[in-house]
């Protein structure tokens, strides 16, 4: 096994070994979640990987996520019982075996409104049953998801203080996975993938593939570079026709909103509330562990790719509107501290609406340069999307689906882990190596600036062995300060007096 520290200087190394000829059994290109889970799921069979990413860990999609390590109920709607399934399986294994410490049990309540058809009620009823169901066949304890059952006003209102309490009837509660941060679960996949020898390079653009290898360039100064491979995983997203024309994409655009948990009376359950007239569609306000609440989501088409999309004026005036409508609160622009969008690699299909595409994954060959694209899925399912382009390569049988995360442990040692809860859910294990990193320093455990949740030794192990090579690294996925525009100067000014090397 080796280190899981991801450094500059061990990125220095392996490039070097990579430009002077070294070769590979497979290049990585794209350094997301389905990205690091290949690159992951082929070093743990053992074969040699390198994963290059033009950008930073986690840039793209994956960290503008809902958080959610879901189910797949609204999949359902559309008839995709195996997607469902797929997904219900997928979360059992990420919450029992492979990241228990970076997913946790959410509740979610459907308000039952004075408009609610007793239809409508047994149907949504029905659905949750199917997911419970599919809960139970996929091993997952009840006493880590408990089934739906219906609930009272009362209830509903205290798990959601901010729901619209004139003819609230009660609702239905149900339960779900969430991330703690996407970002870190890529970080984390990234670290295990390196600990089984994969080499991690970031910066590092590709300007075309071939049968032999790729073609690329340094982003640091290092110029242009061969890196031979046997076989070329692209695991580029939306982006992955700028390399290979295998596969039709239809992207879109997903966008959340972030208000402060006080506005909503720091609710302790997400609301979820369907979209009127469009089957298996969901607006939600998910309360996260930062003070924040996240509404979301969007399904718009998108014909021009951003490497920072934004949510247009109109998807934010329709979250607010949609959510506002359940709630006691009138939600309005002056309440949003924060917004961001990410954009679905989702299969092109025969259909008029992009959220009635399908959120399935396929692994696509390129005749010409016979580079296996992956595209489509979603960041539950990530796992079995590697598993799958990974199958393509070799007859050697897969690991990942019991091999821990860096971190990993299971719910009762997680407990007994000495370090404050709020690192431990980001760090799991690792939690009391990163206490240890204020030795000497007590202040930096210590929230870097009043109200922002993270401290200074967060950002001392991040600079130390998360391959942060810029501030916009550290700001913006190893930490989420970039989130709101405070916190994220917060962060920077702190690790500016950190005593390490400045970051551009």
């Amino acid at each position: 096994m080796s280190s899981a520290s991801l450094t500059p200087a061990r990125r220095a190394q392996e490039l070097a070994a990579l430009a002077e000829g070294e070769r590979v059994d497979v290049l990585v290109v794209g350094g997301g979640i389905t990205g690091t889970g290949i690159a992951l799921d082929a070093a743990s069979r053992g074969l040699s990987v390198a994963l290059v990413e033009r950008g930073d860990l986690a840039q793209g999609t994956s960290r503008w996520s809902s958080k959610l390590v879901h189910g797949g109920l609204r999949y359902l709607a559309h008839g995709e019982w195996g997607l469902a399934w797929e997904s219900a399986r997928e979360r059992a294994t990420l919450m029992g075996h492979v990241a228990p410490h970076l997913v946790r049990p959410l509740p979610f309540v459907i308000p039952l409104a004075a408009g609610t058809s007793r239809a409508t009620t047994m149907t949504a009823m029905a659905g949750l049953r199917i997911g419970d169901g599919m809960r139970a066949g996929a091993r997952t304890r009840r006493s880590l998801l408990p089934p739906a059952r219906r609930i009272s006003a009362l209830e509903a209102r205290r798990l959601a203080p901010a729901l619209a309490e004139d003819g609230l009837r009660g609702g239905l509660l149900s339960w779900d996975g969430q991330l703690e941060d996407d970002a870190r679960l890529v970080i984390a996949v990234a670290r295990t993938a390196a600990a089984h020898g994969a080499r991690v390079l970031t910066r590092v653009r590709v300007t075309g593939v071939d049968p032999e290898g790729a073609d690329a360039i340094d982003e640091t100064g290092g110029g242009a570079l061969r890196i031979r491979a046997g076989r070329v995983v692209l695991a580029t997203g939306v982006w992955t026709g700028e390399l290979s024309a295998a596969a039709a994409l239809r992207p879109s655009q997903g966008s959340h909103l972030l208000v402060c948990a006080e506005r909503l009376g720091s609710p302790r359950a997400a609301v979820n509330v369907p979209v009127p007239a469009e089957k298996g569609r969901w607006v939600f306000a998910l309360p996260r562990t930062d003070g924040l609440v996240a509404i979301g989501l969007t399904d718009v088409p998108v014909d021009a790719l951003s490497d920072e999309p934004r949510p247009t004026p109109e998807e934010e005036a329709e979250l607010l509107a949609l959510a506002s409508a359940a709630l006691a609160v009138r939600l309005t622009a002056e309440d949003v501290v924060g917004r961001y969008a990410g954009l679905r690699p989702l299969l092109a299909g025969a259909q008029a609406a992009s959220a009635d595409l399908s959120r399935r994954h396929a692994v696509v060959e390129d005749p010409d340069t016979g580079a296996l694209a992956v595209v489509g899925g979603k960041l539950t399912t990530y796992r079995a999307m590697a598993e799958d382009a990974v199958d393509r390569l070799t007859t050697r049988p897969g690991r990942t689906a019991r091999l821990p995360l860096v971190g990993a442990a299971p719910p009762a040692a997680l407990r007994a882990v000495a370090a404050p809860e709020r690192l431990v859910r980001r760090y799991g294990t690792e939690a009391p190596a990163v206490v240890a990193l204020a030795d000497g320093r007590p202040e930096l455990l210590d929230p870097v600036a009043p109200g922002v949740p993270w401290c200074g030794a967060e950002l001392l192990h991040a600079l130390r062995h998360e391959l942060v090579l810029s501030a916009a690294d550290l700001a913006d996925r190893r930490t989420r300060a970039g989130l709101v525009p405070a916190w994220r100067d917060a962060v920077l000014e702190a690790s500016a007096r950190l005593g390490e090397p400045a970051l551009a």
